[in-house]
């Protein structure tokens, strides 16, 4: 067996998960066979990123640096054979930013210890991983209980023949959510042309920006949702639910080499028509029920007082050009027909294959509640976790604080090309980009 029989680390109650500005504690275990000198015994906390312009590629062109701690647990002597523990303890600094690890950088926490021999004889090593959580409060993102809106027009021709015009709007319930949430998506088609229009598309987008000397955005799709075209001199009306799955969460707060943005894309087949509804992912849900409006006061003889005016500023509706104004002028006046939009298909299944079924109850209280409570449900039998935190882009794991994390056996999977893209993409337009007619190719002429 040699000298040295075990050389292992072991954290404090097992606890692998931890929060910034937290210590994290343990014991180095060795057992030795025969006599071990050694000159020094040392245990390290390090914690970095590092970014790299090649897929899995560990040699990071850029990197830097969140906890660096060394602990010296015994000093020039001689292990005699037989069972040995030390204890250690390190604080995490309060703005480490959270686990991640994807194909082109990742953050990475860990404990090593080293027993540094005499010379010649060999240097012993071993290291344990830990996890970082730096959770997202979306009720300290400003204006995050407000649906996000976008608002776009076409106007398209069919063999050079002007066919009419099109208008599409989509607006999110709220500008965040946490994993497990519901997202609630409404989309309007006027389409004032002789054409019909092809598929609707929804698509939940996630664009990874990795700093490197030329950045890499690695854009994917993680879910989405396909709903039936538009017939011509139709209004149509679509309103769908998207589930979030497990995420890191948006930004990364405390690092400056990745960021990571999330998006809704609204878009139609034909004619090309895209608008983009950007959204927030965090750990911490909107507390819609402090948001609500105080009972309304009334004034000395019993008479109702005028709502204030909220100070809050309303959400952004972008401009859209002058067409617009005409064709819901015309849609007042009786010009369309208002239909509803089927939904052909969704991204998200179950493993057995079959399209997740959610009865119509399970939207009319709190987003996500019925997903949250069938967690809890299985919490008696299993040990399904309160919180998940995602270590990486395509592998998201939970633990419950005192158990090694697992992967996620949430019922809901992701596309296949969640994993399979192999080559980072251009990012989607941004907010502004996508508002903006001088810099979109919405507003162009479809030949």
């Amino acid at each position: 067996m040699g000298k040295l029989q075990e050389f292992d680390i072991t954290f404090t109650n097992n606890k692998v998960v931890y929060s910034p500005g937290e210590s994290i504690s343990g014991t180095v275990k060795i057992i030795t066979g025969n006599s071990l000198p050694y000159k020094a015994i040392k245990v390290n906390c390090v914690g970095s990123c590092g970014v790299s312009s090649r897929m899995n590629d560990m040699s990071w062109m850029l990197e830097e640096q969140y906890v660096s701690s060394m602990l010296s647990i015994a000093d020039k002597g001689n292990l005699p054979a037989g069972e040995h523990s030390f204890p250690f303890q390190f604080l995490i600094p309060a703005h480490a930013p959270t686990s991640y690890e994807g194909p082109f950088g990742k953050i990475l926490y860990r404990i090593r210890a080293v027993i540094d021999t005499p010379r010649f004889s060999k240097d012993y090593k071993t290291q344990k991983p830990f996890y970082l959580l730096n959770h997202l409060n979306l009720n300290e993102v400003p204006d995050i209980e407000q649906p996000s809106c976008a608002v776009t027009t076409k106007k398209f021709t069919y063999l050079l023949v002007k066919t009419g015009t099109l208008l599409l709007k989509a607006h999110s319930d709220l500008r965040g959510y946490t994993p497990g949430q519901i997202i609630k998506l409404s989309a309007e088609i006027h389409n004032k042309s002789g054409k019909d229009t092809g598929y609707v598309l929804a698509s939940l987008i996630q664009k990874v920006t990795y700093r490197t000397k030329r950045p890499l955005c690695d854009l994917r799709t993680i879910a989405e949702v396909e709903g039936a075209g538009v017939k011509a001199g139709k209004h149509a009306e679509w309103r769908e639910q998207i589930i979030v799955p497990p995420l890191p969460q948006s930004g990364l707060a405390g690092c400056s080499l990745i960021d990571i943005d999330y998006c809704i894309q609204v878009s139609l087949k034909s004619p090309e028509t895209v608008v983009t509804l950007p959204i927030y992912i965090g750990n911490i849900a909107i507390n819609l029920t402090a948001l609500q409006s105080p009972p309304v006061n009334t004034l000395q003889h019993g008479a109702p007082m005028p709502p204030m005016t909220s100070l809050s500023p309303r959400p952004v509706v972008p401009s859209a050009p002058p067409v617009e104004d005409d064709l819901e002028a015309e849609q007042g006046a009786g010009g369309l027909t208002s239909e509803e939009i089927p939904t052909k298909s969704h991204s998200q299944q179950d493993p057995s294959g079959q399209a997740l079924t959610l009865s119509p109850s399970a939207f009319s209280h709190m987003p996500g509640q019925a997903v949250i409570q069938s967690h809890h449900a299985q919490s008696a039998e299993s040990s399904t976790p309160l919180f998940c935190v995602s270590t990486g882009a395509t592998i998201p794991f939970f633990s419950e604080g005192n158990a090694t994390p697992v992967p996620t056996t949430c019922p809901l999977i992701l596309p296949p090309e969640y994993s399979s893209w192999e080559y980072p993409h251009e990012p989607p337009p941004t907010y502004e980009e996508s508002c903006s007619s001088n810099n979109s190719s919405f507003n162009t002429s479809l030949t």
